[in-house]
């Protein structure tokens, strides 16, 4: 079949058609498998740029405590838990995730392919048993051996593991966490002896940052696209239903690379697809379910399969989401009247009494800039919720979170979000281990109020 879509003729209109939609549904994929790319020369666990955590292949390295706010290398990341990270290359080998005792502390490991979507259930609400875990390619024939608790087998050789483990905004729980989170760990199968390994994670190796500037690391360069595309295709096993779109897209590209004219042409369609359709999806509110007062979601991160326009969206806007019995997310770009949140103006949300989130883990309410990162204060304070011990509540049992550029005074900065003086923000509800309420989409946020 190969041969003979070879010698078809390929017109541009066609090529670019063929391209701009490969762009748009394989954009996560490229995505992920080029992170593995950019780690696999790191010579063992460490910190890059001292603030985030890489490692070689089928390894992982664990922060000590939350992630630092110059982090550019995952766009809204949350200072909620501590994070671990590690690319896996299931067709090198097998991998061994090893689980310690958690105790009643929330936990859950984040385990996607490169379609960012998950294959395991390892978490505080699965009931996950301490031990060790064996993470395979869809190929693997192998046998698992003594000690290995559970199976996991991926769709798609390459993916990427996130541990993330609650801890309080306390001095307190900051060393707590610190013996149970060194017995986090992932290795390749051949390092497995069923003992269970030990790091100090506070003494992981500092390495030269590769990021810079205030947005989210290009992970996927148009203008090399098409080039790394078929690498990525072959390292993901076809969907029920992509084989003939695998088909289409693979015979274009040996098209391309027999004609520079329809290569120049197929460039010039991502280049517009980049700044077309990728790119209005880091905005909130230009995709996902709508809810009330401007507040959106998704009800199917991490479990996309073949949703393009959500896989993507969340890609591009907030790559790396757990699956909404582990986590649900809910995101907001305007205030109750649809203007445009910015740091200019104040703004109050209200909890009103029995109204948090309804959680079985914890919840949070992070500050974003117009990147999606945290926004500098001088509070160094990013986001409110469960872990932050000094809350007050309103005389009427309500909760007011305070977001302004400025404060609103000592008595309520314990429930102050600091905003950027003039500057577009976004906030972002996240409710870890979500109670019916919230999956059944009975509860969501309350409004985001300018005040007079």
């Amino acid at each position: 079949m190969k041969s003979k879509m070879n010698r078809i003729k390929i017109s541009e209109g066609y090529a670019r058609m063929v391209a701009r939609e490969a762009f748009f549904w394989a954009w996560p994929m490229v995505n992920v498998y080029n992170r593995r790319l950019a780690f696999k020369d790191v010579p063992e666990p460490g910190l890059m740029g001292g603030i985030v955590p890489v490692a070689p292949l089928n390894r992982l390295c664990m922060l000590s405590d939350y992630i630092e706010p110059q982090e550019r290398m995952v766009a809204c990341p949350n200072q909620d838990v501590v994070y671990g990270a590690g690319s896996i290359a299931l067709d090198i080998s097998p991998v061994v995730l090893q689980v310690p005792d958690f105790g009643k502390r929330f936990w859950v490991y984040q385990v996607v392919d490169s379609r960012t979507d998950s294959f395991v259930d390892i978490g505080a609400m699965y009931g996950t048993k301490p031990g060790f875990y064996l993470l395979v390619g869809p190929k693997w024939k192998g046998k698992a051996p003594k000690g290995i608790r559970k199976v996991f087998r991926a769709g798609t050789n390459t993916g990427f593991v996130i541990p993330r483990v609650f801890q309080d905004d306390t001095p307190e729980d900051k060393e707590a966490v610190q013996p149970i989170i060194a017995g986090i760990d992932m290795y390749p199968l051949s390092k497995y002896d069923g003992k269970m390994k030990v790091n100090d994670w506070r003494k992981a190796k500092s390495y030269p940052s590769q990021s810079s500037g205030e947005e989210e690391t290009k992970w996927v360069p148009p203008e090399k696209f098409f080039d790394e595309l078929p690498a990525v295709l072959e390292d993901a096993m076809p969907l029920p239903g992509e084989e003939k779109r695998y088909a289409r897209v693979l015979a274009v590209v040996a098209a391309a690379r027999e004609d520079a004219g329809l290569k120049k042409a197929i460039d010039d369609e991502i280049a517009r697809a980049d700044t077309d359709l990728v790119a209005p999806l880091f905005q909130f509110r230009n995709y996902g379910i709508q809810l009330a007062d401007h507040w959106s979601t998704q009800d199917n991160g991490a479990a996309f399969g073949t949703d393009y326009l959500m896989r993507t969206a969340v890609a591009k806007s907030n790559i790396f989401v757990n699956k909404p019995n582990e986590t649900k997310y809910f995101y907001q770009d305007l205030d109750a009247s649809g203007a445009r949140l910015n740091g200019a103006n104040r703004y109050t949300v209200t909890f009103a009494k029995g109204k948090l989130p309804p959680v079985r883990g914890f919840w949070s309410l992070t500050l974003y800039n117009d990147r999606h990162f945290f926004s500098p204060n001088s509070l160094r304070r990013y986001s409110v919720g469960t872990k932050n011990k000094a809350l007050k509540k309103d005389a009427d049992g309500s909760l007011t979170v305070y977001v302004q550029a400025g404060s609103p005074g000592a008595d309520k900065e314990s429930n102050w979000s600091p905003a950027p003086e003039g500057a577009d923000f976004s906030l972002f509800v996240r409710a870890y281990w979500p109670q019916q309420a919230i999956t059944s989409g009975k509860w969501t946020p309350p409004a985001v109020t300018r005040a007079q």
